[in-house]
């Protein structure tokens, strides 16, 4: 098994010991379905703001209510293989809920990353990371970037649905 891909219980105590050596412990979240060029530069964007990446990904379950039917189009596990596979990357957790404020909560994390598409008033977890003292950070390249457009550019037969 794949050491980066952890649960939330296993990962408390691993987060634990790297606050107690000085690590600052920065965390990302998303679906990840059809990674592209945004997710890797939203998660290395991401990366500079700690010592440790941690990455929620969204179950499957969450993200079919999230995106609607036929979401995702990669499983969960596949998803959180890829993930792991990224240098950045340090752990990835999976969860079920819509947000990820429960992990959030639970983790305590110093920097609760989001991309370009948000500003810091907007990020919906926002009220949850300030309650217990942590800060957001707005990261990555601007968001020009979408599954949903790849998965509209294959359907409709573009041959330059990559081309930017």
């Amino acid at each position: 098994m794949n050491p980066k891909l952890v649960t939330a219980d296993e990962i408390l105590p691993m987060l634990d010991g790297a606050r107690r050596a000085g690590r600052t412990v920065a965390f990302a979240n998303g679906i990840f379905d059809l990674l592209h060029v945004g997710h890797v530069r939203y998660l290395a964007a991401a990366a500079k703001h700690g010592d440790l990446l941690v990455v929620g990904l969204n179950s499957d379950a969450s993200a079919r209510a999230l995106k609607g039917a036929g979401r995702p189009i990669i499983p969960a596990a596949e998803r959180a293989e890829i993930l792991a596979a990224l240098e950045c990357v340090d752990y990835v957790v999976l969860f079920d809920e819509a947000t990820c404020d429960a992990l959030l909560g639970r983790m305590k994390p110093d920097v609760h990353c989001k991309g370009t598409d948000y500003t810091p008033d907007t990020v919906p977890e926002g009220p949850t990371v300030r309650a217990y003292g942590g800060r957001v950070a707005i990261v990555g390249d601007p968001k020009d970037h979408a599954t949903r457009d790849i998965i509209a550019g294959i359907k409709a037969g573009r041959r330059d649905t990559f081309n930017r």
